[in-house]
């Protein structure tokens, strides 16, 4: 009997062992994303069991961005795609074409109310920068878990623990930025950008979108005119707003004018459509939105 067990055993051990084997020979997923905010979520969630590359890195402007052979290349071999969707990634559709890619394309964005541009020439159109509510980048964090544990069952545990830690400290996030907002009185709540990114921050958090120095949810809009700059002179001066914020992507000229003109302060570069690279403010996500809502209570607390 005892030799039927040990025998039984023995045979598990075997088939768990080889298993294991299997599993640890698995090659990683090949995954591409649009955008590095986006990659910094997907590369948290999908860890060592993904080969992760992002086609607009830190710094890099994704609304002006123009993609370069490598790709094309990327794309090629991809077994996913995250992109943001909403308008975001106007070049997108082309390269994906033309790189003969069989990649599954999936649309984070999909599920999220979107919101609406709120102010300049685009008021109306479709905002894409779904990221500045935390709470949507939580539903996100549950699409690209279930895209991953779908494409790669082998490793579906390990996207559902990772997913989990993540989505903690997305919760912790948006409840500092809520805990940081409380510190601000109602009416000193008034933001001023360079380009209309930060409509569902304003909405999820209490802020009101004053304008912004381009008038445009992109940053390729033209310069403004100058009754363009006078009508936003006017409109600081008569809501009280107390600072103008530039962006880590943009160069910050234009803003610099209008604070003089309007007399108010220029306050720290907030990150917008990107991360910068690990010496900078703004290396994860959760590190960006802590450091733009301290920049922001920072500012107009002055």
């Amino acid at each position: 009997m005892r030799l039927q067990i040990w025998g039984l055993i023995a045979a598990l051990a075997l088939i768990v062992g080889s298993v294991s084997i299997t599993s640890a020979q698995t090659p990683p997923l090949e995954v591409v994303v649009s955008y590095s905010i986006l990659d910094d979520l997907v590369q948290n969630i999908g860890g060592d069991h993904i080969d992760l590359t992002v086609l607009v890195g830190a710094g890099g402007d994704i609304h002006s961005y123009e993609p370069v052979p490598q790709d094309s290349v990327a794309l090629g071999n991809a077994d996913l795609l995250f992109e943001n969707g909403l308008g975001l990634e106007t070049w997108l559709d082309d390269l994906y074409s033309a790189s003969g890619s069989t990649a599954l394309r999936v649309v984070v964005s999909e599920g999220v109310t979107a919101g609406m541009i709120t102010v300049g020439d685009e008021a109306g159109e479709t905002d894409p920068h779904i990221w500045q509510n935390v709470d949507n980048f939580v539903h996100v964090a549950e699409i690209v878990r279930d895209t991953l544990s779908t494409a790669d069952p082998a490793n579906a545990f390990a996207y559902q623990l990772n997913a989990n830690s993540y989505m903690q400290q997305l919760l912790d996030v948006d409840t500092y930025i809520i805990e940081q907002v409380q510190m601000l009185p109602a009416d000193q709540r008034k933001l001023v950008t360079n380009h209309d990114a930060f409509g569902y921050f304003a909405s999820r958090y209490g802020f009101e979108i004053v304008g912004t120095a381009l008038g445009s949810v992109s940053t390729e809009g033209a310069e403004p005119s100058a009754a363009d700059i006078a009508a936003l002179i006017g409109t600081i001066q008569t809501t009280g707003a107390r600072a103008i914020f530039p962006e880590n992507i943009e160069n910050a000229s234009l803003v610099d004018q209008l604070a003089n003109e309007a007399g108010i302060i220029v306050g720290a570069p907030l990150c917008s459509d990107a991360l910068t690279l690990a010496e900078g403010s703004c290396p994860t996500y959760a590190e960006m939105m802590r450091y733009n809502i301290d920049s922001i209570v920072g500012a107009l607390s002055q």
